[in-house]
């Protein structure tokens, strides 16, 4: 047999190439620049939840909520006298808890017949506020920290989480009254932002949105409450103007608004109430009145209203009322509606829909309806109201009320 003799260095001659091709060497030098980068591959796989690929860093910056026009809502800023703004704003500059909206109302910003205008008259009438807040019971706890006296004693032992649920019964608000600060006596009531719009736009209890379809002193301002406080003016409009005849004098327009918070209020039916209390109001702020709807009102398909006549005309026809009529707040719409169903002469609003409208609005029998409607949505939570303020303000200060209360229409009735 051969015999083959294998060289030890032709076996290992692999082993070197193979070493020689891992561990080869890159002479570089000092002054030779960088490679260049790599060209983006087109090949790249799609960002996936597979193949992440980090987002680049950028800043945040953050767009700042839109604004409403300087001069929407105008005749919302109703002028008062200069003592008077000041004192207003004084004293709603005291309260450290925060408030997002505030307004004076009543006889103690605007004149009413049979109130004195002085505030620092014995007889003088209380300076009313509302305060729309964010947290409710966030701000009675600063507030009460701060102003304990403003709140009875059994409310500031049980704290500022029962004074927050309280408040959320009935139309949702809390009132402090009998207050004295800056050497008048004020009442306020509170209540949350989102439960004040609620109102204005839906007419849920009519509450707050009846007490601001009367004049009012803005003092700190909110953009959503004024877009929502504008609807509820225009409804308000829409809704007397569909219980008003074809021509009437502007004063009539006036009542028929300032009255649609009355008109259900068991205080108007007891002897805790003026009996001519609208007549009252509209008498004295006239141009208050005008100034807040006048501009809304001609506005209004069907409305003819000059800027310097004080008489009204509008469009009665069935077409005209009803544009007005569907436009109404949603929980009025709804009512009215439930009334109208109880008839089985009435159309049903799915059949056909026109039809259904212009039946309701042509039907002599609407102005008497929309009143009725009104009224019931005003007397529950009014009815509310009147008990919790037992609660709210203490036995004391709610005699206290009460006998002031009757001794206005014990003057007015005589």
């Amino acid at each position: 047999m051969l015999s083959v003799t294998r060289n030890p260095r032709t076996r290992s001659l692999p082993v070197l190439v193979v070493r020689y091709m891992a561990t080869e060497t890159v002479h570089s030098s000092p002054d030779a620049p960088p490679p260049p980068p790599k060209p983006p591959s087109k090949l790249n796989k799609p960002r996936t939840a597979l193949y992440l690929r980090p987002r680049p860093a950028v800043s945040q910056q953050y767009q700042a909520l839109p604004t409403l026009p300087p001069s929407f809502g105008r005749n919302q800023l109703l002028p008062v006298s200069n003592s008077t703004r000041a004192l207003l704003e004084s004293i709603v500059s005291q309260f450290d808890a925060p408030i997002r909206y505030a307004f004076a109302y009543g006889s103690g910003v605007f004149e009413q017949d049979g109130y004195s205008k002085d505030t620092s008259a014995k007889d003088a009438p209380m300076l009313d506020f509302m305060f729309a807040v964010t947290h409710p019971a966030h701000f009675h706890s600063i507030n009460m920290h701060q102003h304990p006296h403003h709140y009875p004693l059994h409310a500031r032992l049980l704290g500022s989480s029962y004074v927050s649920r309280l408040e959320e019964f009935g139309p949702g608000v809390w009132f402090n009254a009998y207050v004295p600060m800056n050497g008048v006596r004020i009442k306020y009531g509170v209540t949350t932002i989102d439960n004040l719009c609620s109102d204005l736009l839906n007419w849920k209890t009519l509450y707050l949105a009846g007490r601001m379809h009367k004049p009012l002193r803005i003092i700190k301002d909110d953009a959503r409450v004024r877009l929502t406080q504008q609807v509820n003016l225009t409804s308000a409009v829409r809704a007397a103007l569909l219980t008003l005849p074809h021509e009437f004098p502007e004063t009539e327009l006036f009542e028929r608004i300032a009255g649609i918070s009355y008109s259900g209020d068991p205080r108007m039916w007891l002897p805790a109430e003026n009996r001519g209390k609208v007549s009252n109001i509209v008498r004295k702020q006239g141009p208050q009145f005008k100034e807040l709807y006048h501009r809304l009102a001609v506005g209004l398909p069907g409305v003819h209203w000059p800027s310097l006549s004080s008489t009204i005309q509008q469009d009665t026809a069935p077409q005209a009322r009803a544009a007005h009529l569907k436009k109404l707040p949603s929980n009025l719409l709804t009512q009215v509606k439930n009334n109208y169903s109880r008839s089985s002469s009435e159309p049903s609003i799915e059949a056909d829909e026109s039809a259904y409208w212009l039946r309701l609005a042509g039907d002599e029998k609407l102005p008497a309806v929309l009143t009725e409607e009104m009224s019931r949505i005003v007397r529950y939570p009014a009815t509310v109201q009147t008990i919790k303020g037992i609660a709210s303000a203490g036995v004391g200060k709610s005699v206290r009320y009460s006998a002031a209360k009757i001794s206005k229409w014990w003057s007015s009735s005589r």
